[in-house]
């Protein structure tokens, strides 16, 4: 069996790092610039993981050795087997991470391909309800969330990227509040929670978040 260690958000940062060097070899002539830009786009993948075996760190590094689209295609269809999956949940798993919403409407988890998947998010239209799943530290966190489209685009907070958003909002309960009072988080995410996964690099923002409003 592949042992995985990439994650989704970092096979994510790895595909742009491929697609800026080749952008940079169809469009610079300077052989100093496309060296450089080499170099960068290896150490920058390399150091996207706090750690590397001897033969992970040189799979990928090949990233500064490609002249053609095809190369860098097989590159990353080539790291794909060694993508290290979200972990696996059950719909029971899920209710109980929401138990104060009896009526919620659960994901159809066989549509995920969790490969790709960085945080499990779903959307009840009827109630304008975005719910959030995200692992942490070995633990699952649920966000539940009202949203509301906004009409326009804008970058999202989770992927950073110019895209159609809503506005989330999340009620907090204060440590030193009453029993009743409660605050709330907004925050501009993605409409197409699908196409953020296939987008996000970086899972500070996100993280962030999640454990900023988690009850």
């Amino acid at each position: 069996m592949t042992p995985t260690f990439i994650r989704n958000h970092q096979y994510n940062y790895i595909k742009k790092q491929a697609d800026f060097v080749l952008k940079t070899l169809r469009s610079v002539a300077d052989r100093r610039v496309l060296e450089t830009v080499r170099y960068s786009a290896e150490l920058n993948v390399t150091g996207a993981f706090a750690s590397l075996t001897a033969g992970q760190e040189q799979m990928l590094r090949a990233i500064s050795t490609f002249e053609k689209a095809e190369d860098f295609q097989q590159y990353t269809s080539g790291l794909e087997p060694y993508l290290e999956p979200f972990p696996p949940i059950t719909l029971k798993q899920i209710q109980k991470l929401f138990p104060k919403n009896k009526k919620m409407k659960l994901p159809d988890l066989q549509s995920f391909d969790f490969r790709y998947v960085t945080y499990l998010a779903w959307a009840d239209i009827a109630t304008n309800k975005l719910f959030i799943v995200y692992p942490h530290e070995g633990q699952f966190i649920g966000v539940e969330g009202r949203m509301l489209p906004v009409h326009k685009k804008g970058y999202c907070l989770f992927c950073n990227r110019q895209q159609e958003l809503a506005f989330l909002t999340v009620k907090t309960k204060p440590e030193l509040a009453a029993a009743d009072n409660f605050a709330s988080v907004g925050q501009y995410v993605c409409m197409d929670n699908q196409g953020c996964n296939q987008s996000i690099t970086d899972i500070s923002a996100l993280e962030r978040f999640v454990l900023s409003v988690r009850k």
